[in-house]
């Protein structure tokens, strides 16, 4: 078990507004200044790793409990928990490999041995390796698929979030071989369940710095 980090302060390059002693003014007034601060900093420092760059130590099952706790506080409307994650240890890692081998030949028969060695490797990448699956087929109430996907991002980023504060980096990923028969085969997927993308955590390798961010005014209008 890796031991959890103390919070970093927010980066100097932080969007104008956004300083650390900043606290909301709103009817709680400053008695959630301190979670408030905590909160944003997760959010703010969050960013997408490459697989490829996470290593060993990962989560383990008492934090990889926390984690899934995070993720089940998302929105649901209508109560349908309309997504869930499956886990791939690393005993099974092989068989995606070969899962992601076969994707490829459905998609290009002519594949040879350097993209097939390339397809297998990405299923050995990251300590934790998880796969999001959303449910969109029937169900009661009806609630709209988009609603269903919403939900779906809003676990994500929970449990993205969650293991930014244990000190983990994350990295989603997705392709082609999303909707593949060898992968939808191998995590029996049902008619109605779609695979979205794989979540990987670990340690980070190689921190890299926090990339532009949209301003406020570039992601509001009004009326």
């Amino acid at each position: 078990m890796r031991p959890t980090s103390a919070l970093r302060p927010p980066p100097s390059d932080r969007p104008p507004g956004t300083a650390a002693s900043d606290a909301p003014h709103g009817a709680a007034g400053d008695a959630d200044g301190a979670a408030w601060n905590v909160v944003r900093t997760l959010i703010h420092d969050r960013q997408n790793v490459a697989p490829k760059r996470l290593e060993a130590p990962g989560p383990d099952a008492a934090q990889l409990d926390q984690l899934l706790h995070a993720a089940a506080a998302a929105p649901d409307h209508g109560r349908l928990t309309p997504w869930r994650f499956v886990l791939v240890p690393a005993g099974k890692r092989a068989l995606l490999a070969e899962a992601f081998a076969a994707a490829l030949l459905e998609r290009d028969p002519a594949a040879g041995e350097t993209e097939l060695a390339q397809a297998r490797e990405k299923a050995f990448r990251g300590p934790l390796l998880m796969l999001a699956v959303a449910r969109l087929g029937a169900a009661e109430p009806d609630i709209p698929a988009l609603e269903r996907v919403v939900s779906l991002g809003c676990a994500i980023q929970n449990l993205l979030l969650a293991a930014q504060a244990m000190g983990y980096g994350c990295g989603l990923a997705s392709g082609q071989a999303m909707g593949s028969a060898a992968l939808r085969t191998l995590f029996r997927l049902v008619p109605g369940e779609e695979a979205v993308c794989f979540v990987s955590v670990g340690t980070v390798r190689e921190p890299r710095p926090p990339r532009p961010r949209p301003q406020p005014a570039d992601i509001l209008a009004s009326l």
